[in-house]
């Protein structure tokens, strides 16, 4: 018979699961929306660890869904396609050729790359854009930016009939337009929009910064709707902190309990959010 002595490491271990039983509890059967961007997706190890923490996730209960981006690899196959952009104020025009490419590459081949990772890490993971089911109707954003929308109509009832046989969606940020335009969305806007129209528990947008900062440069864990409209007002959330933090009063604004911004870099970043005492990045709540 093989006897092994106990070490610290396993003591640790039993304990982090045993202290994560409240939340475990306090999550079970709440849906969460979850904005994959950046880090997370820039390597295989990184999305390997992602799509693990997505299906423990669902193995405890919570309705996990899962919003994706994909400009990086949009400006790839642009580039590789030859085709030329046109900019307005600093945004890109999206003319039917390269919303052509853009669909290609987020329902293609970056929507199925996660759809893929989530079942090999044991789940049940399902890619869909927002022109499925009518998710997702858009009204244009801009005219000087052309095929670019904005989620004016949202009808989550595919979600929920995937959350009761257990499936994950993983959705790409296209929409349908009123007169059969297919229109791209911002992932974060995208985000917000499903998380508001499903009433979700949390809205998870995972960046490349380790949260929401004050004037300091240090990381505020724990904020207000009316502190964010004070610091932006103040000038001390700026540049590309701004269309995330409206993206996270927007989804308040819809009924989403609360928004969290964190560092999509750091290991096992959603779970620690929910699932430890001490969470992860700058939680956004109503008041």
């Amino acid at each position: 018979m093989k006897h092994q002595d106990m070490n610290r490491d396993w003591i640790a271990t039993a304990r982090t699961l045993s202290q994560a039983l409240p939340y475990l509890q306090r999550y079970a059967g709440a849906t969460v929306v979850i904005k994959l961007g950046g880090h997370a997706m820039g390597s295989d190890e990184a999305m390997e660890s992602f799509a693990s923490d997505v299906v423990l996730m669902r193995q405890v209960g919570v309705n996990p869904v899962v919003v994706h981006g994909g400009g990086p690899m949009i400006n790839d196959m642009l580039t590789r396609l030859d085709i030329q952009s046109e900019f307005v104020n600093g945004k890109r025009v999206t003319d039917d050729a390269t919303m052509n490419v853009v669909e290609m590459v987020l329902s293609g081949v970056v929507n199925k790359r996660i759809v893929q990772a989530i079942n090999r890490a044991g789940g049940r993971a399902v890619g869909l854009s927002g022109k499925d089911a009518n998710l997702m109707i858009c009204d244009q954003t801009d005219p000087q930016l052309g095929l670019v929308g904005t989620p004016a109509q949202m009808d989550p009832s595919i979600l929920n009939t995937l959350f009761e046989k257990a499936m994950i969606p993983v959705i790409a940020p296209l929409g349908a337009g009123r007169n059969g335009e297919t229109f791209n969305i911002n992932g974060d806007t995208a985000a917000g929009a499903i998380a508001g129209a499903l009433k979700a528990d949390r809205l998870l947008l995972l960046t490349d910064v380790s949260g929401v900062k004050n004037a300091n440069g240090e990381v505020v864990t724990d904020l207000t709707a009316d502190q964010i409209r004070a610091l932006t007002q103040e000038g001390v959330i700026a540049g590309g902190m701004i269309p995330k933090t409206e993206t996270a009063l927007d989804a308040i604004a819809s009924g989403v309990r609360a928004v969290v911004i964190l560092d999509g870099r750091a290991p096992n970043a959603c779970l620690l959010e929910l699932f430890t005492n001490h969470g992860a990045g700058s939680i956004i709540r109503p008041r």
